[in-house]
């Protein structure tokens, strides 16, 4: 069974102080090999994607159940938030954490559209015959 959308929130913003805490505690060894950065821009998109889902959960216990993340404020605020905290691991961090962050925002937009169906709906023009 799920949990309340202000509750998940919680959940999601405090394990993006974790990882923003672990990120900077071993920043050293995270930045001392090629594979480390790589792990860096990892644990950086993890970050976006809790953070993201802290923020929209949040917005969603305020706001109310039709309430939506867009592209602006929301998507930008905490992938510039988790780019900003890669970069200070090291500068391919920044590199892989926008790889990974967009592959994750994806696949994000994917289940989403699949669990609760397309946000915006087509409708075909229709031709008047004379």
């Amino acid at each position: 069974m799920g949990v309340s959308s202000a509750t998940s929130g919680l959940i999601s913003a405090a394990i993006s102080v974790l990882i923003i805490a672990v990120m900077q505690i071993f920043k050293v060894q995270i930045a001392a090999t090629q594979l480390g950065t790589i792990f860096g821009g990892f644990l950086g998109s993890q970050l976006f994607v809790f953070l993201l889902t802290a923020v929209s959960n949040l917005e969603v216990s305020t706001f109310g159940a039709g309430f939506q993340a867009r592209v602006f404020p929301e998507i930008a605020f905490t992938m510039l938030t988790a780019l900003f905290v890669s970069s200070t691991v090291h500068r391919v961090c920044i590199t892989t954490c926008i790889l990974f962050s967009l592959g994750s925002l994806y696949y994000l937009n994917r289940i989403s559209n699949t669990l609760y169906g397309s946000a915006t709906q087509t409708q075909g023009i229709k031709k008047k015959k004379f």
